[in-house]
């Protein structure tokens, strides 16, 4: 909490899950360098923060471009109690650290992650070091500090080697170039674009009634509307293996005419739908669609 005394004023806080050092911190410096971070035990301490007046923001994973989407997020957001109102993109470089004097030949176990340790596959092979599964990569890195070992090293962030006072034996050893953690930026309030400020995205749930083809007449709106749909995901909620309920990312504003007829076509076949956020697209969309802007 030592991070803390660089501000005590809630608005410049930004709360995230994890330890000092963790990707979501790394994150958090990236996008908002003008707050100080707020590490949080769990998910759900993040959003009380922002909740309770603790810190103006939350910083949340959502999904990776080589693991997927992160566990139970899309069960926690709509009862989260906040909005989001901006989207981060953050290249995921892996670091090999380990204790001063550690040599690479030296380390026989790493300690990370299971995501971080499976990015890491061809790397830990190639040097027959043998992954052993940690909470989180943050936690691991304080972990191996205070340790001392010179036989066991930690995958995690460069800015965890800085917190922690370990060094990077390689850096950028994850197997794929395109590594990528996307995160969303919560508030208490919502910050909602003008309808005429460029094409921001919505994200919303909904669920489907249990009649036949009842999601395709619900996405149907989208297509007749010309609304682009770039994320859409089903899940299970309240044990139920009967209807799903879905998490949509679409771009446009549910003010500009296209965006609210398709989202009056979707509640005529659905229930429970509820827009989670409007906000800018961050410019990482632009580059994988090849746009110039």
């Amino acid at each position: 909490m030592s991070e803390l005394s660089r501000s005590k004023d809630p608005a410049k806080i930004i709360a995230f899950q994890g330890e000092l050092g963790a990707y979501s911190d790394l994150a958090c410096r990236m996008s908002r360098p003008e707050m100080t971070t707020l590490p949080c035990r769990t998910f759900e301490d993040a959003f009380a923060a922002v909740r309770n007046g603790d810190a103006g923001l939350a910083m949340i994973p959502i999904e990776n471009s080589v693991a997927g989407r992160v566990a139970d997020i899309h069960h926690l957001l709509p009862e989260s109690g906040l909005h989001i109102i901006g989207e981060h993109y953050q290249r995921i470089n892996h670091h090999l650290l380990a204790v001063k004097g550690t040599k690479l030949e030296d380390v026989t176990e790493v300690y990370s992650h299971i995501h971080a340790l499976n990015q890491c596959r061809d790397f830990l092979k190639e040097h027959d070091i043998k992954p052993i599964v940690a909470v989180d990569t943050a936690g691991s890195a304080k972990d191996i500090a205070q340790s001392g070992d010179t036989t066991k090293a930690v995958i995690a962030s460069e800015l965890a080697g800085e917190i922690y006072g370990l060094t990077s034996l390689a850096a950028d050893i994850e197997d794929a170039e395109h590594n990528t953690t996307r995160f969303i930026v919560m508030s208490k309030d919502p910050v909602i674009p003008h309808p005429n400020a460029g094409v921001p995205v919505t994200s919303f749930v909904f669920r489907v009634r249990n009649v036949p083809a009842a999601l395709y007449k619900a996405l149907g709106g989208f297509a007749t509307n010309g609304v682009n749909m770039t994320k859409l995901e089903s899940y299970i909620v309240d044990g139920s293996f009967v209807a799903a309920q879905f998490y949509a990312d679409v771009e446009g504003h549910p003010d500009n005419r296209n965006l609210r007829l398709a989202l009056e076509e979707l509640e005529f076949f659905t229930t429970n739908v509820k827009i989670l956020g409007i906000y800018p697209p961050h410019p990482y969309r632009f580059q994988l669609r090849g746009d110039e802007e």
